[in-house]
């Protein structure tokens, strides 16, 4: 039994400024997926970035650091990063925002990897988002890019100084794409143009607990990771 966490301030650099997000990484579910709390101390306000699993867990550590889930973001549609939507959207009645290209994969998912998963259905889209929209949470912004590939709707989010980037890119691994959707051309042109293009200290946080760490930076991947060489 994995006890409460604590959600941690994170000091970034802001335009002429340094600024502090409120962050969480949290392994989850039934594949090392990474889920995330991204808050606003001021505010209160936070949003949860793919909610695969252990979803008490998640809420008891938003309440543990005074965090209001406002959103629940899936940075694609496969069930074992939507498996706990259903449940997380009961707990806190936030909505559930996803790319427009996924949104259809939210009520989709076929019986048989919902048994796999122990997941319920997930309820449909409330927002749905495009490349360039934000998602802000008090005065925390996330920028969405459309990273597909992985799956046709697939985004990672950005503020300056950190980027989620759900199954795009891994540490020193990238997303399978042999899924329905998938496209390893239009998944490495998605890493190569969107994302490999970010500032080299920007720091990676990924879907999967894959790697032989919970985080990497852009540098560091566009150094090491062998699928990008």
């Amino acid at each position: 039994m994995v006890g409460p966490v604590q959600v941690e301030s994170v000091r970034l650099r802001g335009p002429g400024r340094e600024v502090c997000m409120l962050l969480k990484q949290m392994e989850v579910g039934n594949m090392a997926v990474f889920a995330y709390l991204v808050g606003d101390r001021e505010s209160g306000e936070a949003l949860v970035i793919d909610p695969a699993g252990d979803v008490d867990r998640i809420k008891a550590a938003a309440d543990k650091g005074g965090l209001r889930i406002r959103y629940i973001v899936n940075t694609h549609g496969h069930v074992d990063h939507i498996a706990g939507n259903a449940e997380m959207k009961k707990l806190t009645g936030a909505p559930i925002v996803i790319h427009r290209d996924d949104a259809d994969m939210l009520t989709s998912t076929p019986a048989m990897y919902l048994r796999m998963f122990g997941a319920k259905q997930s309820p449909p889209a409330d927002i749905t988002v495009v490349e360039g929209d934000h998602i802000t949470v008090g005065k925390e912004s996330l920028q969405v890019i459309h990273t597909p590939g992985h799956s046709p709707g697939g985004i990672v989010l950005y503020r300056n100084g950190v980027v989620f980037t759900g199954d795009t890119l891994f540490v020193e691994g990238v997303g399978r794409t042999d899924l329905p959707g998938g496209s390893w051309p239009v998944m490495l042109r998605s890493i190569e143009t969107k994302i490999l293009t970010l500032p080299e200290e920007t720091v990676v946080y990924p879907g999967h607990n894959y790697g032989r760490m919970p985080t990497s930076t852009i540098g560091h991947e566009k150094k090491y990771n062998p699928f990008l060489r």
